[in-house]
């Protein structure tokens, strides 16, 4: 090529390049209205699923006024919510936010909670943090829940391999204490409409503390916000910008609608505002409540329990930057007007083949209908609002299950007294014949019966400890002890010196209990390893290990049929007592 040449290409390079950096700046309505749009993504999420492949019943089977909840009916609605933003131009993301399985009614718990998981993948799920009851026979068994393979003892009870998960178990901070590496992947990406989307899933720190011991052996769990904020700074590396946690805690409302956030309070609170501003979505569960809520700039949800929500969230993201724009959410009602899903029918009709007869075997009846539901015991003090608040005492149900765990283990481990923990009770018992099901959906957890020596001290300092965790334990009929409305509660690492209960007022069998003398007492595993918080009892000595919970609970049925709701007087208040 000439110089001559050579100088006109260069001529004709700079004006090329001087007209570039000026319609840069200078941008005409047409040009910025060119500028790439926001990206739309939906993301579907649900938590506390909890093995409910049939629709459940009763209270737990409304919500919002209507009759919601079953795996039919939900893998219906998520592949219809799907296929409209499809329509729409929006990439979907399927996601929950634990406890899928454990405390699961018979049909997949009799199954080790198979079904559910293949349930899930039917239903699309793409990723799920763990929670604690994911936790509940173990972290071996929650492993095998994501890769697969029959049960080492059991092996496959319907007679077909089991494929694990096809969606992403997360668990940023549970750790494995042997190596110091999590148990499970921490995070997960996934590309929608050419922009990445981080995932962390995470359950409550507070696992062990609600597990039994067998269940988080080897692990060790940590902080859930400095958690987040730790792989957060990870996936911004990665040039992740659209962050999601999915979090195994949550709070509660104060009387607002499913997708309100009415007087919220809870962990989560301290949670989402220690995390880092980076993360813009807390998808959030373990409180079986619905919320919708905005916290520190992040939108925070819940989908209440059992299948019966969908949480619908629209992320805008901007396709230069990455990172999220806006996001909106809205819980939708899992409504049983819609046809339900043929696979998930199908795969329902199966394991109840394989089920047989054993879950509509008669094992009692009730004269009446006998309720989990808690009485309250006595005003602490007042809400933000002025409203009284109670600390909630006896159970009809919780009462009748001590019953049966004492007379289980009277004789053989010769037990004077029983306690259960709250949350064991999972469901009532309608008034008639009770099967095999239905008592399993009472007591879900197969929990072994734990009988052990406790001083008349250490009892006193269990009722006290009972105050300082916020959990009343039902007591077996032997039991009777008084509280003291004015009484001081202990703080967490002293539970011994709390001045609730009144000195004296413990008897077993009508004798005032002594704080020397030596007391055979009967719990369950979970609580004898220290749930709930109750950490006096793992100071119990001579410990022996009986039978399964279920099995002690469909026993004294069986002899003691039809059984009535206990009365409420094993526990009193110094009001109570001063009214005569």
């Amino acid at each position: 090529m000439s110089v001559t040449g050579m100088r006109r290409r260069a001529v004709v390079g700079l004006a090329a390049l001087a007209a570039t950096a000026f319609t840069a700046v200078a941008v005409t309505p047409d040009q910025a209205e060119a500028r790439p749009k926001p990206v739309d993504v939906q993301l579907l999420a649900i938590n506390d699923f909890h093995g409910n492949l049939e629709p459940p019943s009763g209270s737990s089977g409304t919500i919002d006024g209507q009759p919601a909840g079953g795996a039919e009916y939900l893998a219906s609605h998520l592949k219809a919510m799907r296929a409209a933003a499809k329509n729409q131009g929006k990439g979907t993301v399927t996601v929950a936010a634990g406890d899928l399985i454990g405390a699961s009614p018979l049909l997949s718990a009799a199954f080790h909670d198979e079904p559910t998981i293949e349930e899930m993948n039917l239903a699309g799920l793409e990723f799920a943090s763990v929670g604690n009851h994911e936790f509940d026979e173990g972290a071996a068994e929650l492993l095998r829940m994501q890769r697969g393979g029959c049960h080492p003892v059991d092996g496959c009870a319907d007679g077909t391999p089991f494929g694990g998960a096809k969606f992403k178990y997360l668990s940023a901070n549970a750790f494995k204490t042997s190596t110091g590496l999590p148990l499970m992947q921490p995070f997960g990406i996934k590309i929608v409409k050419g922009v990445p989307i981080g995932f962390i899933g995470m359950t409550l720190e507070g696992t062990p503390n609600i597990v039994s011991q067998q269940g988080v052996a080897g692990l060790r769990f940590t902080d859930e916000a400095d958690t987040a904020n730790k792989y957060a700074k990870i996936l911004r590396l990665l040039g992740v910008k659209s962050i999601v946690v999915l979090l195994h805690e949550g709070g509660v409302q104060n009387g607002g609608g499913i997708n309100d956030c009415t007087g919220f309070s809870g962990p989560i609170v301290d949670i989402a505002n220690r995390m880092d501003p980076s993360i813009d979505v807390i998808v959030s569960g373990h409180t079986h409540a619905a919320y919708n809520c905005n916290i520190n700039g992040k939108l925070v949800t819940s989908a209440s329990s059992f299948g019966r929500l969908v949480t619908q969230i629209d992320l805008k993201i901007d396709p230069r930057t990455r990172d999220v724009v806006t996001a909106s959410a809205n819980n939708v009602v899992v409504t049983r007007d819609v046809e339900k899903d043929p696979a998930s029918t199908a795969l329902i009709n199966r394991y109840k083949t394989a089920l047989g007869p054993v879950a509509d075997r008669v094992v009692g009846e009730t004269t009446a209908a006998i309720t989990k539901t808690q009485e309250n015991l006595y005003q602490t003090g007042v809400d933000a609002n002025g409203n009284p608040t109670y600390q909630t005492g006896e159970s009809p149900l919780g009462n009748l299950i001590a019953d049966a765990q004492l007379a289980a283990t009277d004789t053989e481990q010769n037990a004077v007294a029983a306690f259960m923990n709250p949350g064991g009770v999972r469901a009532d018992l309608d008034a008639g014949p009770v099967t095999y099901a239905e008592a399993f959906t009472v007591q879900p957890f197969a929990n072994n019966l734990v009988t052990l020596n406790l001083t008349g001290a250490q009892l006193y300092c269990m009722l006290e400890q009972q105050f300082t965790v916020a959990r009343v334990l039902y007591a077996s009929s032997t039991v009777n002890y008084v509280v003291d409305v004015n009484g001081t509660t202990a703080p967490a690492g002293t539970p011994c010196a709390g001045t609730r209960v009144v000195r004296g007022s413990l008897t077993i069998n009508g004798t005032p209990v002594t704080d020397t003398a030596t007391y055979r007492v009967t719990v369950n595993n979970f609580l004898a390893g220290g749930g709930d918080g109750f950490s006096v009892l793992t100071g119990g000595t001579n410990a022996v290990t009986g039978q399964i919970d279920l099995d002690a609970f469909t026993a004294y049925l069986t002899e003691k049929s039809p059984v009535s709701p206990p009365a409420l007087d094993r526990i009193r208040t110094t009001t109570e007592v001063a009214a005569g």
